[in-house]
């Protein structure tokens, strides 16, 4: 069967150095996968190069089959690859109500509208409802994006990802910055995903990576240095050595 995404022997070079080089992955459909790895291993690199924010040096990108090497950002999008990041990229003054139905109304191929025009739509406000309901944001959809906590902050960028109906979606670290108490609500959130929806995560949080994968892979200095079930990953001496900091 056809993997939701792959990478053949993907590398990239900034001059003399080597951020990602040979990676080969594939996550399958439906899949929660884990990336991780020290900081400087080239995750977020990768996920550049899978949203098309950079361009490989070599190797190829595969999204359900098709090659997306040298397609655009935009394209990608449209064909079900969604992205967070690491820092949030919000309009600060918009409510989550506002922004759920500008992003659908993107998607539709009526973004061009003004919102208050498609507000008037019952269809995308019912969308922008149910999404507020499953990302825990019903309590503070009418209040300014600035306003809310940080954690909800979080919570609006997955859904943002979400409402462009992905098959792949691309996590850098959605939990990152956001107080334990909080965390939670993110990974419920992400737990409640339909199971057709592929999750590539990013994560420094590895009770919550654990708790959340059912597959990881690991890259240690640009490249893939382990890969396997969550199980097999905790109990791999190699992983351990580099990456917990441990004698192997």
């Amino acid at each position: 069967m056809t993997a939701a995404l792959e990478t053949r022997r993907l590398a990239k070079h900034f001059g003399g150095i080597i951020a990602t080089n040979d990676v080969s992955l594939t996550v399958k459909h439906g899949a929660r996968h884990a990336l991780i790895g020290p900081n400087g291993a080239g995750k977020t690199t990768l996920i550049n190069l899978l949203t098309g924010v950079l361009a490989p040096s070599q190797g190829s990108i595969h999204l359900e089959g098709k090659d997306i090497t040298g397609i655009g950002r935009a394209a990608r999008v449209k064909l079900g690859l969604a992205r967070t990041f690491q820092v949030n990229s919000l309009f600060a003054e918009f409510t989550p109500f506002e922004t759920l139905t500008m992003t659908i109304g993107e998607r539709l191929g009526i973004g061009s509208q003004w919102w208050r025009k498609l507000r008037g739509r019952p269809e995308i406000e019912k969308e922008a409802e149910d999404l507020l309901e499953t990302f825990h944001l019903v309590d503070v959809g009418d209040r300014p994006t600035k306003s809310m906590a940080y954690g909800k902050q979080r919570l609006l960028e997955i859904a943002i990802a979400f409402a462009c109906k992905p098959k792949v979606m691309l996590l850098d670290e959605p939990a990152a910055g956001v107080p334990e108490s909080e965390s939670a609500e993110i990974f419920q959130a992400l737990a409640a995903l339909p199971p057709d929806v592929t999750v590539l995560l990013i994560e420094h949080d590895m009770h919550l990576v654990f708790r959340f994968a059912d597959r990881i892979t690991v890259m240690v200095n640009g490249a893939v240095f382990a890969q396997g079930a969550p199980d097999q990953i905790a109990r791999d001496p190699r992983v351990r050595a580099v990456y917990l900091g441990e004698d192997a």
